[in-house]
């Protein structure tokens, strides 16, 4: 087919448009293309230089480091940013021009010119083909303003390249830089160079000091395993050689070790292989005597923990307590351990700061706010500037005798110990056999130490995790393991993370203490809201925030004022048995606390005293919606229904270095005047005076003069002594008949400043000191561990009872052996209330602590005090009264 004159021109024309127009869509694609590289590549470039920082183990922020260099990389972002957006429209017109039009062209070049005479029939038509195309393709463009939409893009084009940026255009959401995505929660912020130029200096000394730590852990660790050997040898050095048939099937022939003197399996390790030297003793035998040898060592090596003996000062443990002492000066010189857990978790953004960092570009990847890590810089740059100052010649000390620091704080040392591995514990008791789901979120559960200054055990961690997660819970401790740090953890954690108000509800004798324990291991500020001062700190506490501490009758006077305050960030409510009853006022008053309170610890060391269902109600604080079936009560189904509510340890289980409790039940016949007076007592029917008589004949007494033997061989042996009574008396003629220095009584009248004070001094006297207290109050919420025998004058209704007075003494920060003498009367109301206090004790095993027992339910041997009043004074009447036989002639 021909093309005549005029068709060629027009179709050069064409041509000639989309040689142009080539042209024109070529650069605004090279252009744009250098641009999204150039963009790409710095992005890319700043996200491989940057960092993520944790918080508790988890990611909370990526950081970059800027320099003046990076506000080139902002003008490639920003140049980015510039670019039209490509339409679907201007992505093919660019095809159009760049790809298949110029093959168009190709095919219709030998139309144009001489080689249209010579070119074949199927070239031909393909230049035909091409032909139509362009010229369709052509009124295309122009009816849809192509030429003016590549000269827009090209304009755009060059001039981003002319763009001012600066690198707080990073932040600029316009840019749309990558890093930026990865944001959840608070905005990204950029954070000056004087926040961080510190930072780098201060992990260095940071660093230097942990490092100069190492080699006084490995001498407390040196020492330890020698402490562990030593006691090990003194072990088997007693050990018979008859033992070694205890670990193996070997029959051996012992006679010949007898007969050359090898009588322990310390001779037998101490000889080695010299055995098979002895008459009557193969060279297999030799080896199996000494393999079984070695496996006795081996095992009493593993049961035998590193203990610290007070009693029996070997050379080997002075020297330990004394490594222990200068690793503790070394490690609270360095700062607490929640600063160090910053420093660690900022290495990898110190590496990554030099002197040309201008800003750090700071992401929020887990919901934190930039403020948390402003806060750990400036935490450890101050700890670094303590560091230098405390590490300055002179500054360290230890005592000259180091026994005198350990028995001032002996927890600290036995918490060292375990963290070096000589107290390990049993995890399920830690866990106190909880489900395993429930375990294995609050092992991911961090806790913040920012604000806490106090060593938190293992097991104390794990149970303020196991609140901050459950968020309402009832810790059942046993009462000497570190309940009230426990909380005191929780409320420093909330408070790192922006809580402001607590509150904690105890009976007023512990008051004080809670003031004193809060301010000695926390950074919290305690109010105490109870007493003559309680409208001024109620108010400071409302204003600023902090922990207010009051009592259950002092909540009667602010429940109005707490009712109108939103912001309870938790409550704990100590001694929490006191509102196991639903009727009263004191817990209808705490129930509605708690439940308005956005989380909650309930404490007691005694959480199940006479039925399930007062326990049941104490749960019901926490966790209403927990359903407890009666109908098939057994002890297990009953701890596997309350598990989301209540974390319960015993002190046998996760206090390894905790002294032996000796208990001692003494049954003392009753004198004349003591028997006379319980008579007298029996005959009116009066209860109260049936359990005090034994006591208040004063030196007549038999209870008295055994209590006077029981204080004069404590000041002999260095004690201190606590005597409880139900009765004050009983305590006045105690306080009027032992000998040395006597303190109380202790009692519900004594103001609860005053009860802290009191226990301060006995602690300070000589030994041979008496702290007389009423049971109800010195036996409720104070430490007492200065004192290590324990008299209980009568006992009492109810097994908790006589169990809190003994772990006043009986606790974590004991080192000597606690001896507990009860005084009972052979005959009388002592015996059958002795009885009902083992019923008691049993179902509290079923069911508070962790028991595979009996599966009885507890209402089987409940016994209530009426009915125990009622039965004994009878049965008393009738042996003390019944007709006497008269005698035969």
């Amino acid at each position: 087919m021909g093309v005549g004159r005029g068709e060629r021109d027009e179709l050069r024309r064409v041509v000639a448009d989309f040689r142009r127009w080539r042209q024109l869509a070529e650069d605004v694609r090279d252009r744009h293309q250098a641009v999204q590289h150039a963009a790409s590549s710095a992005e890319e470039t700043m996200r491989t230089r940057s960092v993520v920082v944790d918080r508790a183990g988890h990611a909370a922020w990526r950081v970059l480091a800027l320099r003046e260099g990076d506000r080139d990389a902002a003008r490639r972002l920003r140049e980015r940013a510039l670019l039209p957006a490509m339409t679907a429209a201007d992505r093919a017109l660019l095809r159009l021009l760049t790809d298949d039009a110029p093959s168009a062209v190709v095919d219709l070049a030998p139309m144009l010119d001489v080689r249209r005479y010579f070119t074949g029939p199927a070239r031909k038509q393909s230049a035909v083909t091409a032909a139509t195309f362009l010229r369709h393709r052509h009124a295309e463009v122009i009816a849809t303003a192509g030429p003016e939409r590549l000269a827009h893009l090209r304009v755009h084009a060059a001039s981003v390249e002319s763009a001012r940026t600066s690198i707080d255009d990073l932040l600029d959401p316009v840019l749309r830089f990558a890093l930026l995505a990865e944001r959840t929660g608070p905005e990204p912020e950029l954070v000056e160079r004087s926040v961080f130029a510190a930072l780098p200096a201060a992990l260095a000394t940071i660093e230097q000091v942990v490092a100069g730590e190492a080699s006084y852990r490995s001498a407390a660790r040196a020492a330890a395993e020698k402490v562990r050997q030593v006691e090990v040898g003194r072990v088997v050095r007693d050990m018979p050689v008859e033992a070694l048939r205890t670990v193996t099937r070997d029959r051996f022939r012992l006679g010949p070790l007898a007969d050359a003197g090898i009588t322990t399996v310390q001779d037998v390790l101490r000889v080695g292989a010299s055995l098979q030297a002895l008459p009557g003793v193969g060279e297999t035998s030799a080896r199996r005597m000494l393999g079984a040898a070695r496996t006795l060592w081996q095992t009493t090596y593993d049961d035998t923990p590193v203990r610290i003996d007070v009693d029996h000062r070997h050379p080997e443990t002075t020297h330990l307590l004394r490594c222990l002492a200068e690793w503790d000066t070394h490690r609270r010189t360095r700062g607490a351990a929640a600063d160090l857990e910053r420093a660690a978790e900022l290495a990898s953004l110190g590496s990554t700061i030099d002197r040309r960092t201008s800003h750090l570009l700071v992401v929020p990847t887990r919901g934190l706010a930039v403020t948390g890590l402003r806060e750990s810089i400036q935490l450890v740059i101050r700890r670094a500037e303590l560091l230098k100052r405390s590490s300055a010649p002179g500054r360290r000390s230890v005592r000259a005798d180091p026994w005198d620091d350990f028995l001032t704080r002996p927890a600290d040392y036995f918490a060292m110990l375990s963290e070096l591995g000589f107290a390990t514990h049993d995890d399920n008791a830690v866990h106190g056999d909880l489900p395993d789901e429930i375990v294995k979120a609050v092992r991911d559960q961090a806790l913040d130490g920012e604000h806490l200054t106090a060593s938190l055990r293992g097991y104390q961690s794990f149970a303020a995790r196991f609140a901050l997660v459950q968020r309402k819970i009832i810790i059942g401790d046993e009462m000497g393991l570190g309940k009230t740090v426990e909380a005191i953890a929780v409320l420093a954690h909330l408070s790192s993370r922006g809580s402001t108000h607590f509150l904690v509800v105890c009976p007023a004798a512990v008051v004080t203490n809670w003031v004193r324990e809060i301010t000695g291991k926390s950074t919290l500020r305690p109010y105490r809201v109870h007493g003559p001062e309680r409208d001024a700190a109620a108010r400071t506490w409302m204003r600023h925030g902090g922990v207010a501490v009051t009592t259950y009758e002092t909540l009667a006077w602010w429940e109005s004022a707490l009712r109108d305050h939103p912001d309870l960030g938790c409550v704990v409510v100590d001694e929490a048995h006191y509102v196991k009853n639903p009727q009263a006022q004191r817990s209808i008053r705490t129930k509605e606390l708690v439940a308005r309170a956005e989380r909650a610890i309930l404490l007691t060391g005694t959480p199940l005293e006479n039925k399930v269902d007062e326990f049941r109600n104490l749960a019901s604080f926490v966790r209403p919606d927990l359903t407890v079936d009666a109908t098939d009560l057994t002890p297990a189904r009953f701890r596997r229904q309350i598990a989301p509510a209540y974390l319960r340890r015993n002190q046998d289980d996760v206090l390894d270095e905790l002294p032996e409790l000796i208990e001692v039940q003494e049954w003392l016949p009753m004198s004349p005047a003591d028997t006379e007076r319980y008579r007298e007592a029996v005959m009116s029917g009066n209860f109260m005076q049936m359990r005090q008589a034994a006591m208040l004949q004063a030196a007549q007494s038999t209870k008295l003069q055994r209590l006077v033997e029981i204080v004069r061989e404590a000041a002999e042996n260095k004690r201190r002594v606590l005597v409880f009574s139900h009765f004050r008396a009983v305590l006045d003629v105690v306080a009027g008949a032992v000998p040395g220095p006597v303190f109380g009584p202790l009692t519900g009248s004594v103001p609860a400043n005053h009860r802290q004070q009191m226990v301060d001094d006995f602690s300070a006297a000589r030994h041979g000191a008496v702290l007389v207290a009423q049971i109800v109050a010195g036996g409720v919420g104070l430490n007492i561990q200065s004192a290590s025998v324990v008299v209980i004058c009568e006992p009492q209704l109810k097994p908790t009872t006589e169990a809190q007075a003994v772990a006043r003494a009986h606790r974590m920060g004991q080192v000597r052996s606690v001896q507990v003498h009860r005084l009972l009367s052979e005959e009388g109301v002592d015996q059958r209330i002795t009885e009902l206090l083992a019923g008691k004790r049993r179902i509290f095993d079923e069911y508070a602590r962790v028991s595979d027992m009996a599966e009885a339910s507890p209402e089987a041997v409940d016994l209530s005090e009426a009915e125990l009043v009622q039965e004994v004074v009878a049965a008393e009447r009738q042996r003390l009264l019944a007709p006497v036989p008269a005698p035969p002639p």
